[in-house]
């Protein structure tokens, strides 16, 4: 099982890491807020009760979530600005293995994993906060997610957070990312 950093406590955050530690999969879920870690501890705990939380770490710096993850999904809103800040904050801290996994609909995960020093090892998960917290809804389900690649993913990323969406209720489809040429520059 991977080790999982998730960036960000809010509704996403929790609602990823909470079917993470239903998985089984060890969480790291980190928010520069309090009281976004508080609450999560507590509707993680409701959840599941006193004995899950073991398997779940609740810090407040990226540098402490990325540490020891295989994966780190940002749960940042999905602004370029806010986006390109926590990729090369995450490149920085992370270890070389590490994935880079963001939910992204707006931007190409081509031009922002070109801002890091690991292209291969970023994906987007082309899904909007709503359907990624659709295994919540209905835990009999199993909701199609679209992975985008930028075109250098290797095969290990791909099949990495294809798994773990796997493991988290998901039915995952992979696409490379189109990028659209920027009109001025042809």
């Amino acid at each position: 099982m991977p080790v999982v950093a998730i960036i960000g406590a809010g509704p996403l955050g929790r609602s990823l890491a909470l079917a993470a530690v239903r998985a089984g999969v060890t969480v790291f879920l980190e928010d520069v807020m309090p009281a976004n870690l508080h609450h999560a501890q507590e509707e993680i705990r409701a959840a599941l009760g006193p004995d899950a939380l073991p398997t779940v770490r609740f810090v407040s710096t990226v540098e402490d979530a990325v540490r020891e993850a295989d994966i780190v999904i940002d749960c940042v809103p999905d602004e370029l600005e806010s986006k390109l800040e926590i990729f090369c904050l995450i490149d920085r801290m992370a270890p070389p293995h590490t994935i880079l996994a963001s939910p992204i609909t707006k931007h190409s995960i081509t031009d922002l994993a070109a801002c890091t020093y690991r292209a291969d090892k970023c994906i987007a998960i082309a899904a909007r906060p709503d359907e990624l917290k659709a295994i919540e809804v209905d835990a009999g389900a199993r909701p199609s997610l679209v992975l985008r690649t930028p075109p250098q993913a290797t095969t290990e990323t791909v099949t990495a957070v294809a798994g773990l969406f796997q493991i988290l209720g998901f039915e995952p489809r992979v696409e490379v990312d189109s990028v659209i040429p920027d009109p001025a520059s042809l």
